[in-house]
């Protein structure tokens, strides 16, 4: 079965619109155990919020959807079913227990408490787009803009191809600040989203029978190509420091921030060949390249890639990440300065899935709760210190 038809009615089964034909399926389906995993990554980013936070109990699932089809055949008709309750497998945010989850407000309200009068905000649609000849566009919310090849509403970039044109390639930039992301559609269809920080080169137009060539300058990015099949067989290829990607059609998600000393390329779907020097490395869907800043080797490890890809559905994902990283990624985010006085909290370790649209008062409350004492915040203007 394809992933899509699956991911569809796994949807139907949360929304308790899934039919005996499906639930059958999706029983005969989740016999594999790497399909129970599967089941429980994608419910968790899907639909778990901080209010439904944790791992979806696949076991129990399994014994509702037998129960529901013994009831559907008695019945002989279709059914409808109850949410799978998840509350005797919830392994909530950076290891919450369910008490400090109630305890939340207060936690929040201690953060809130030493927070002097600031302007962190959460993270939003913003960008600024350098055209051709230089010229500096702001794009953000209520801010539309529209020329002959390029429009946007503020939220998003669509650029349109014309064929019958053929000239030397002209390049825009567009350039993500800290607290912002954005969705840009090239002229060949491709689709890439630009998280917190990031800066992409692309042309204007593509000429056929040529290479598809953009660059992730810094930062991170999604990206879903067109495939080569709908161009003539022209591929499509992503240059960023120390690497080339040459992609023939897929999904993928490429990481490579100034700050950080590996370049991380991760394969949601397709295929990619990620090059450095000489070093070439074909990667396999759920699958991620690791290039070192001071080496032409190629690392390729197995990852989940839904944590990889999280941020694209509007969550951070952490899998026992040190609190220096976390803070890395919640910095670009809530465009904020992070300033360590406690060298030993760096390295604590936090797992757990949240809303991007929650507040840096939220993240950091949910954190002190958890250490038991061990970190503390203290947020002046836009600077946030780590005690």
């Amino acid at each position: 079965m394809k992933k899509s038809e699956i991911q569809k009615i796994i949807v139907k089964f949360i929304n308790q619109e899934a039919n005996s034909s499906e639930l059958e399926s999706l029983n005969s389906w989740l016999k594999k155990e790497n399909n129970q995993l599967f089941f429980s990554q994608f419910v968790k980013i899907e639909y778990l919020t901080a209010l439904n936070m944790g791992n979806y109990n696949v076991d129990k699932a399994k014994i509702t959807i037998n129960e529901k089809l013994k009831n559907s055949k008695r019945k002989q008709r279709s059914t409808f079913f109850k949410r799978v309750s998840i509350v005797a497998s919830v392994v909530t945010l950076l290891g919450f227990s369910v008490f400090h989850y109630i305890n939340f407000n207060r936690a929040n309200n201690s953060v809130q408490d030493r927070t002097a009068i600031s302007d962190i905000d959460v993270g939003s649609s913003k960008a600024i787009l350098t055209l051709n000849n230089g010229e500096e566009v702001s794009l953000g919310k209520d801010k539309n803009y529209t020329s002959d090849k390029v429009k946007s509403n503020g939220e998003k970039l669509l650029y349109h191809q014309d064929d019958k044109l053929r000239n030397e390639l002209s390049y825009n930039y567009l350039t993500v600040p800290r607290g912002g992301e954005f969705f840009v559609q090239l002229a060949d269809g491709t689709k890439v989203w630009l998280n917190s920080d990031s800066k992409l080169k692309y042309p204007e137009r593509f000429n056929s029978g040529e290479p598809r060539e953009v660059e992730l300058v810094y930062g991170e990015a999604y990206f879903e190509v067109s495939p080569s099949t709908k161009h003539d067989g022209d591929a499509f290829n992503v240059i960023t420091k120390n690497q080339e990607v040459n992609v023939l059609g897929t999904h993928f998600n490429i990481k490579a921030y100034n700050e950080d000393n590996k370049i991380a390329t991760t394969l949601v779907e397709g295929r990619v060949n990620v090059k450095n020097g000489e070093v070439i490395k074909l990667l396999k869907p759920n699958q991620q390249s690791l290039i070192n800043a001071n080496s032409n080797a190629i690392e390729v490890i197995e990852v989940d890639v839904m944590r990889e890809i999280a941020w694209v559905k509007g969550m951070f994902s952490f899998n026992e990440e040190s609190l220096e990283e976390m803070m890395k990624v919640l910095s670009r985010w809530y465009n904020v300065d992070v300033i360590f006085e406690s060298t030993k909290s760096k390295n604590y370790q936090f797992t757990g899935v949240l809303e991007r649209t929650r507040t840096i008062q939220d993240f950091l409350g949910l954190i002190e709760a958890t250490s038991e004492g061990e970190v503390h915040f203290e947020i002046t203007e836009k600077k946030v210190i780590i005690k």
